[in-house]
């Protein structure tokens, strides 16, 4: 009984870091418009989400009702390396391919994060997806094409060093949840989260510290930066911390798709973007998709677990 309600909290809780993670690209598109850098913004998000995850971490253990940190300077060293690799280098591809394409576009090529996942999923545990998951495959891709309005878009005008960042942040986003899937289950998720993005942090620091020296410091971007580290760091990455280790990543990769569904319905209200009925039938076949993964999910639980032992 324990297992099915901690199951189904884990589902919960990738489904609501998604839709968080799918609000960040019609945020930071606004915050563009407001005349903000990248590189600001950028490291705004990862710091402020560092320094939320570190404070309810402090909250958590002064009433005594956290989990277990990492053990092993190992266990440390790998979640900063799930941090980098997974956290910061999605967060610097997406955002600079949000700079220079539609929010849309942006959306869809990081969503390829889902097949790629899966792929990686299928290679590990040596064996082809399972039929649930083909079916799901099958219905968050056309649905993908109609929700983000593909057959519409001319792409030859669409900037080429942005697609390719797009692309890039899809491969390191299905890294965050391939290796994220390794993690032990005992570990504190606040904990976990936070190690990330702390390692994120200093990384995108290292990165773009060239460059903030001349976008300066305002409560604009304080503001901003704040918000988006909130629906795009801290809230979804303790959800999937805690989420992706129970159910696998092939399994949250699915349940991730209901990021797009979120971004398509915050870049109507927010952005003003059309959203058709032919937008609308591919949300629904997202969702669609999801239900169909769900018949796979205990399986895919106990493939989450065997990770523990890897660390």
């Amino acid at each position: 009984m324990d297992s099915t309600r901690n199951s189904f909290l884990a589902i919960l809780l990738v489904l609501a870091g998604a839709a968080s993670y799918g609000l960040l690209a019609p945020l930071f598109k606004l915050a563009v418009q407001d005349g903000l850098g990248v590189a600001g913004l950028t490291c705004m998000q990862v710091l402020s989400g560092a320094a939320l995850l570190w404070a309810a971490v402090g909250l958590g253990r002064r009433r005594r009702k956290a989990g277990a940190l990492a053990e092993t300077w190992q266990a440390w060293l790998k979640l900063a390396i799930i941090g980098i690799a997974g956290l910061s280098l999605t967060t610097v591809f997406y955002n600079e391919a949000l700079s220079r394409l539609d929010a849309s576009l942006g959306i869809v090529l990081l969503f390829q994060f889902t097949w790629i996942t899966i792929l990686l999923e299928s290679i590990r545990r040596r064996q082809w997806p399972s039929k649930p998951e083909l079916v799901a495959l099958l219905c968050i891709a056309v649905g993908t094409v109609l929700a983000v309005g593909l057959l519409e878009q001319d792409l030859s005008r669409a900037d080429g060093v942005g697609i390719l960042l797009g692309l890039l942040s899809a491969i390191t986003y299905s890294l965050f949840f391939f290796l994220t899937g390794f993690l032990p289950v005992r570990l504190d998720p606040m904990a976990k989260s936070a190690v990330m993005s702390t390692a994120s942090f200093l990384f995108v620091l290292l990165l773009h510290f060239p460059a903030l020296a001349g976008e300066g410091f305002s409560i604009g971007l304080f503001g901003w930066g704040t918000l988006l580290g909130i629906v795009g760091t801290a809230f979804p990455f303790f959800c999937f911390n805690y989420g992706i280790p129970r159910l696998g990543g092939g399994m949250a990769a699915l349940l991730g798709s209901m990021e797009l569904p979120a971004a398509i319905i915050a870049a109507y209200f927010l952005l003003g973007e059309p959203l058709t009925l032919w937008q609308g039938a591919g949300v629904a076949l997202i969702l669609a998709g999801i239900r169909a993964a769900q018949g796979k999910s205990q399986q895919l639980v106990t493939d989450g677990k065997e990770g523990e032992s890897q660390l």
